[in-house]
């Protein structure tokens, strides 16, 4: 073989090792970049704006909130530490800030967390008993009793078709509503890693939002990729209720109203329920 032929044939062997080595296939370095990106990229700030204060029951230890057919409902634990907390469910009147209480749990064998309400039932979990009580919704009648696979129960929304919980990790298990089985989990990152202290959850315009326990922070999730696309700062929140009673606790309490686009948030043993505005 001549040393012409010789260079040919090492030329066409090492051309395409080189270009593989230098990432010279455009579809495939456009996508690794492009998700080097996404998964750099931080979620955005969502501005927001106060419209109105209403007066909240600053003995309510606020697990559960949500806007149904035009009323407000909470759902609330009872810490041993703290005597004249509840585990309740009711309706909030906004006048008063005062709960119609509807439920209410033996504080002595389970802690009240979050709820929902789906197909005219009401859903509501309990901290670490593993054990969850359906009610009719308009009755409030005690309907039946279900477990979930979660080592604890904390936040609770819906899709409109799954029972969708949070267990303060960083995963939310999408339940079957009449089997209770997982269906789904969804591991909610950001890019940081793995999000986690997901509380109260509510579901608005197809993103799901959830309170981040001890901080003042809701963020806005994709359920598609469990990728935080935005999040909301309320200090300035905490910072309001703080000043009216210093000992009153962390944010928790998201509830969206369908009808009406209204968001109201609060927190436990806040006196105060914010009616805010922001754009989905």
């Amino acid at each position: 073989m001549t040393l012409s032929l010789k260079l040919q044939l090492l030329t066409a062997l090492l051309f395409p090792a080189v270009l593989a080595g230098c990432g010279n296939d455009p579809k495939s370095t456009t996508a690794h970049d492009t998700n080097q990106m996404k998964s750099a990229t931080a979620p955005s700030d969502i501005n927001y704006g106060v419209v109105k204060a209403y007066p909240h029951d600053t003995t309510a230890f606020t697990e559960g909130f949500l806007v149904h057919q035009g009323k407000l409902y909470e759902s609330t634990g009872s810490p041993a530490d703290l005597a004249q907390t509840k585990s309740v469910i009711g309706v909030v009147d906004l006048t008063t800030g005062k709960l119609d209480v509807k439920v209410e749990l033996d504080r002595n064998k389970y802690f009240g967390e979050g709820i929902v309400i789906l197909n005219d039932k009401l859903y509501q979990l309990t901290y670490v008993s593993k054990i969850g009580f359906v009610y009719d919704a308009n009755t409030f009648e005690k309907l039946g009793e279900f477990t979930f696979p979660s080592k604890e129960g904390w936040g609770m929304t819906t899709d409109g078709t799954h029972l969708i919980m949070s267990d303060g990790t960083s995963r939310l298990t999408y339940l079957n509503p009449t089997t209770f089985q997982a269906e789904k989990v969804l591991d909610v990152t950001d890019h940081n890693g793995r999000v986690e202290n997901l509380n109260e959850l509510e579901h608005i315009k197809g993103f799901l939002y959830a309170n981040l326990y001890t901080s003042n922070l809701i963020v806005k999730i994709d359920p598609s990729s469990g990728k935080v696309v935005g999040k909301l700062d309320l200090t300035s929140l905490d910072r309001d209720a703080k000043s009216k009673k210093p000992d009153a606790l962390e944010l928790n309490g998201i509830a969206y109203d369908p009808e009406t686009g209204k968001v109201f948030v609060t927190g436990k043993l806040w006196p105060n329920i914010y009616e805010i505005k922001f754009g989905f």
